[in-house]
């Protein structure tokens, strides 16, 4: 049984207008995604900006609550608990912001930032929080005396490091991790990714780990899922995804991705036209506008996700066939 699993999670911001308010449209930002991970996996979810990933992981915790679908962890449904065991849960699930500086309150110390959890969830003895964020310095590759300054007084990555420690301090089963190196240098996001690899071996974490660095999520994934326009498109190893990209806008997206070795040639493939409105998706298949092997139906009817190779799914009409 997967420690996470959604089945068509769905999540609609409404857009009002009129004298009275009410919803003309809607940004379709989650539109029917199913994916899960076992415990003590990385799920990476790749896609260009705007295309959902977000939304879909705080959606997940909650803190978007979603319009349709259902969150299943440890197998029962989180989206039919009330406040009083929401809050219970999230000692189990939590999150890493994309930007270490912000994420961060700059008027408390690293010991009220990282001890702040563990006294909302009943941690009253002072001495023993203070125990707790000192060993959590200390795994995260942070000394002790760093308990006592702000967020300011510390580089990108050492600030990233704080949001580690304050993440781990419940000690949860599942860490969504949103965009969490994409904001520090090349050398720092290589430092926090294996970081976060020997943290998971550590204490036997799970990570949905979202990004638009392919290359990062190659290094750090077990599985990837690339999401266009709030649905996903293809889904498999991490291996068999790199390898052998089955769908037209997961191979444009890898063509499009600086390669290390400057010996080794790919060809770029260039897609026509802009990312549509997710206000107004187009029909059929949302990536048919700009995919250079769209036909008549992909126009007309929606692909279904299907399973080309094992674990390997695919949501196109025509994947597999010459030249997709």
């Amino acid at each position: 049984m997967p420690l996470l699993e959604t089945k068509n999670l769905v999540k609609h911001y409404p857009i009002l207008g009129g004298v009275f308010l009410k919803e003309v449209a809607s940004v379709k930002a989650v539109d029917g995604v199913s994916l899960s991970i076992n415990e003590g996996e990385t799920l990476g979810l790749v896609g260009e900006s705007g295309c959902g990933k977000t939304t879909f992981g705080r959606a997940i915790l909650r803190l978007e609550e979603p319009t349709a679908g259902d969150v299943y962890f440890n197998g029962e449904n989180i989206l039919s608990f009330d406040q009083k065991r929401m809050r219970a849960l999230r000692k189990e699930m939590q999150i890493i912001f994309q930007d270490p500086f912000s994420s961060l309150n700059p008027r408390k110390t690293v010991s009220q930032i990282v001890g702040d959890p563990l006294l909302i969830h009943g941690m009253k003895s002072r001495k023993q929080r203070e125990e707790r964020v000192a060993e959590l310095m200390e795994v995260v590759g942070l000394s002790i005396e760093h308990m006592r300054r702000y967020p300011h007084m510390f580089s990108g990555g050492q600030r990233q490091r704080i949001g580690i420690a304050r993440a781990l301090a419940l000690k949860p089963k599942l860490i969504v991790c949103d965009e969490a190196v994409s904001a520090l240098d090349v050398s720092i996001q290589a430092q926090v990714l294996n970081l976060l690899k020997d943290l998971q071996e550590e204490f036997q974490l799970t990570y949905l780990f979202i990004s638009h660095d392919l290359h990062v999520v190659e290094h750090i994934s077990d599985n990837v899922a690339v999401m266009y326009l709030g649905k996903t498109v293809e889904k498999a190893s991490s291996i068999d995804l790199y390898k052998t990209p089955l769908h037209p806008y997961t191979q444009a997206l890898l063509s499009a991705s600086p390669m290390p070795d400057p010996q080794r040639k790919h060809k770029r493939i260039l897609l026509k036209g802009d990312v549509p409105s997710p206000i107004t998706p187009p029909s059929g298949c949302r990536f048919h506008t700009r995919c250079p092997y769209a036909k008549e139906i992909c126009s007309s009817s929606e692909p279904e996700t299907r399973e080309i190779q094992s674990n390997h799914t695919v949501a196109c009409h025509f994947a597999g066939e010459v030249g997709v």
